[in-house]
C-alpha cells in the first residue's frame, strides 16, 4: 500500500509540474470567472436563476471539455513512461505491477478531478459571499456526476494507454473515441438510425450507453424532472425510471464503466511486454 501511495504521489507531483495541468486548471477556473463576469447568476432563463443557472451552464460546458482533457492527458500516462524508459526504471525498484498501475490511476484521478471540483466549489463560495441561495442538493449530485464522469474516461484512457506502445497512437485513439462519443451525445442525432427501421427503444438505449449522454440527461433532469426539453424521448426514460433512480444510475453506471476498462487495462498491462 505504501508503494501504491508513493506512485500516486509521484504521478500527482509530475502532473502538477506539467504545463497541461496549468491549462486544465485555468480553463475550468476561467469558465466560472467568465460566467460571473457575464452576469449569469443575475439572469433568469426558463426559470433557472442564481447559482442554479451557474451550475447548469458549468455542467453543460463540462460535458464536452472534461472528457477530451482527461483522455489526452491520461493516455500517455503508461505509454509515455514506456517511450521515455521511465517504466523500465521504475520497475527496477521493489514495486509490483499492481502497485505501479493502480498508483498511477489514483494519482491521475486526483489530478483530473480536483480542478473541476474546486472550480465549481469556488463558484458556490463566491455565490455565498454575494448572498445567493445555494442549491446544496444539486451541488452534491453534480459532484457525484463529475466524479463518475472522471472515473469513466480515466478508465478508458488507461485502457488505451495499456494496449498501445506509442504515445502518438494513444493520442490518435483518444481523439477518435472522443469524436465517436461526441457524435452520439445528442439523442436527436440518433434519429438518423430510424431509416434502418430500428426500434426507438433500442436507439435510445444505445444513446444512453454513452457516458457523455447519460451525464447530460442526468444534469438536465435535476432542473427539469419532466425532461420537457428532450421531447418524446422523455416519455421513454420516465416510463422506465423515476428521477431518483435515474440519477443514481447515471452516477453508478459511468463508475462501473471506468472500473471495467481500468481493470481490462491492468490485465493487458500485466500480460504484454512492458518495454
Amino acid at each position: 500500500m505504501n508503494n501504491l501511495l508513493l506512485i500516486a504521489y509521484l504521478d500527482l507531483k509530475e502532473s502538477i509540474r506539467a504545463n497541461w495541468f496549468m491549462v486544465y486548471a485555468v480553463v475550468f477556473g476561467g469558465l466560472i470567472a467568465l460566467f460571473f463576469i457575464a452576469g449569469i447568476t443575475e439572469s433568469q432563463v426558463m426559470g433557472f436563476s442564481g447559482l442554479s443557472r451557474l451550475l447548469l451552464m458549468y455542467i453543460q460546458v463540462t460535458i464536452v471539455i472534461l472528457p477530451i482533457f482527461i483522455l489526452i492527458t491520461t493516455v500517455r500516462s503508461i505509454s509515455g513512461d514506456r517511450d521515455s524508459h521511465i517504466l523500465e526504471y521504475m520497475l527496477s525498484f521493489p514495486i509490483s505491477l499492481k502497485q505501479y498501475y493502480w498508483g498511477k490511476v489514483l494519482g491521475r484521478f486526483v489530478t483530473v478531478f480536483l480542478p473541476v471540483f474546486m472550480a465549481m466549489l469556488m463558484g458556490i463560495l463566491y455565490g455565498v459571499v454575494k448572498g445567493a441561495s445555494v442549491p446544496w442538493g444539486i451541488f452534491f449530485l453534480y459532484t457525484g456526476l463529475l466524479l463518475s464522469m472522471s472515473l469513466a474516461f480515466l478508465g478508458i484512457a488507461f485502457f488505451i494507454s495499456s494496449i498501445v506502445k506509442s504515445s502518438e497512437m494513444a493520442l490518435g485513439i483518444a481523439f477518435f473515441v472522443w469524436i465517436v462519443l461526441l457524435a452520439f451525445i445528442d439523442i436527436a442525432l440518433i434519429s438518423l438510425m430510424l431509416q434502418n427501421r430500428m426500434s426507438e427503444g433500442l436507439i435510445i438505449t444505445i444513446a444512453l450507453l454513452n457516458p457523455m449522454e447519460i451525464f447530460r440527461v442526468a444534469a438536465i433532469s435535476l432542473f427539469d424532472p419532466e425532461l420537457t426539453v428532450m421531447g418524446p424521448v422523455a416519455f421513454y426514460i420516465l416510463d422506465l425510471f423515476s428521477q431518483g433512480v435515474f440519477v443514481l444510475l447515471c452516477i453508478l453506471y459511468p463508475i462501473v464503466v471506468g472500473m471495467v476498462f481500468a481493470t481490462m487495462g491492468y490485465r493487458v498491462f500485466c500480460k504484454k511486454d512492458l518495454v
